[in-house]
């Protein structure tokens, strides 16, 4: 069995390294299904060979941001840790993937890249504003919501939050939106010249039996 999961420009990442996230973030209960059949042992074997090579994007996710860092000059971060993962909520794995989600619960350098990539973002004043009038229901103050107003029908102007109010927070959410999609943006550049060993691909690469397609 080789001692590296994948080869990043040259260099690997050890085995090692995806056998401790995979003790941090333990597979499923599957308590009760030893006397199943054969079949659906094969499924639970399959399952845990996805799981090696979900484990093993996260830990090069983690490999590739600690460069990133490096290259932009970014303080580096601290060690990441595989005994610990931070908690990842349902929202996070909806909005971004798993691999992703766990990537930036996993890593501190990736955390922290995309701190700098939210940061760098510039979201126009024209945006904002029609982030603002396209999404209007968003806006209803208390007293509209308690009346049951419709913000597209039945809404007058003082049932809305003033712009200059939610303008800020507007904002934010789009320099957040943006700066995920820089994220992703950099990652799948970035991983496309990892060379990975047997075993250890992409859940969704079908160059392999048991591939999925899953984030």
């Amino acid at each position: 069995m080789s001692e590296h999961a994948a080869v990043v420009d040259g260099e690997s990442v050890p085995v090692d390294r995806v056998e401790a996230l995979l003790a941090a973030v333990p597979a499923r209960d599957r308590a009760g299904t030893r006397d199943r059949q054969v079949a659906r042992q094969e499924a639970l074997a399959q399952a845990e060979r996805q799981r090696r090579r979900w484990a093993t994007q996260v830990v090069v996710t983690d490999e590739l941001a600690r460069r990133a860092c490096a290259e932009r000059g970014l303080a580096p971060p601290r060690e990441v840790s595989p005994e610990r993962v931070l908690a990842v909520s349902g929202t996070d794995v909806a909005d971004l993937g798993s691999i992703v989600a766990v990537a930036l619960a996993h890593s501190p350098a990736a955390r922290a890249l995309l701190a700098a990539l939210e940061n760098e973002q510039r979201v126009p004043e024209e945006a904002v504003r029609d982030y603002y009038v396209r999404n209007r229901d968003r806006f209803l103050t208390k007293d509209a919501l308690r009346r049951g107003v419709d913000a597209f029908t039945t809404a007058a102007a003082g049932d809305f939050q003033p712009y200059e109010r939610v303008r800020e927070e507007v904002a934010r959410e789009l320099r957040r939106a943006r700066g995920r999609q820089a994220f992703f943006d950099w990652l799948d550049r970035a991983r496309a010249g990892v060379a990975y060993t047997a075993g250890h691909e992409h859940p969704g690469d079908p160059a392999h039996p048991d591939h999925e397609h899953r984030h």
